[in-house]
């Protein structure tokens, strides 16, 4: 028996689907489809993180941006270059230092886009009704699950 997808919640064999307390045989399958379903809290405080995550990575750059160019001015009318090289050459290297912890964050926002930001339903017809097998947030595992029903469902008719 071949075993299309797997995890704590969802199961897809060549025979069925058991996903969100239903086992549906793929003989009985006749439609796949996907919808999006309604935006959860999850999802918006997910969205809300990532927007909030934006802007603190996006602030010190900028900020930083405007005291060197308030520097470059202070000096330009002073004549006080070295001053003003010194400073930003310490602006440099603080900032390189700096750059190896922004792994952590970075790796937060990409994680935060794979897992989408709309919730994801997974219907099938089976018997002639309407079926909700499966709603996530999740768009990675949502797109690995519905991509191996179509494949099950696929191979069952090709088989028929």
């Amino acid at each position: 028996m071949a075993l299309y997808y797997r995890d704590d919640a969802v199961q897809v064999t060549a025979e069925a689907v058991h996903a969100g307390g239903h086992v549906v045989r793929l003989a009985d399958i006749t439609y796949v489809w996907h919808t999006r379903g309604a935006t959860t809290l999850a999802v918006r405080g997910r969205v809300l993180g990532r927007g909030v995550l934006v802007l603190l990575l996006s602030l010190p750059p900028l900020v930083a941006l405007v005291c060197v160019l308030s520097l470059a001015w202070a000096a330009q009318d002073r004549g006080n270059w070295k001053l003003a090289l010194t400073i930003l050459a310490a602006f440099v290297v603080a900032g390189l230092a700096v750059t190896p912890f922004l792994e952590l964050p970075l790796g937060w926002l990409d994680r935060s886009y794979e897992r989408g930001n709309r919730v994801h339903e997974l219907w099938v017809q089976h018997h002639g009704r309407e079926v909700m097998l499966l709603r996530t947030p999740d768009a990675l595992r949502f797109g690995q699950i519905y991509r191996a029903v179509q494949r099950a469902v696929e191979q069952q008719s090709e088989h028929r």
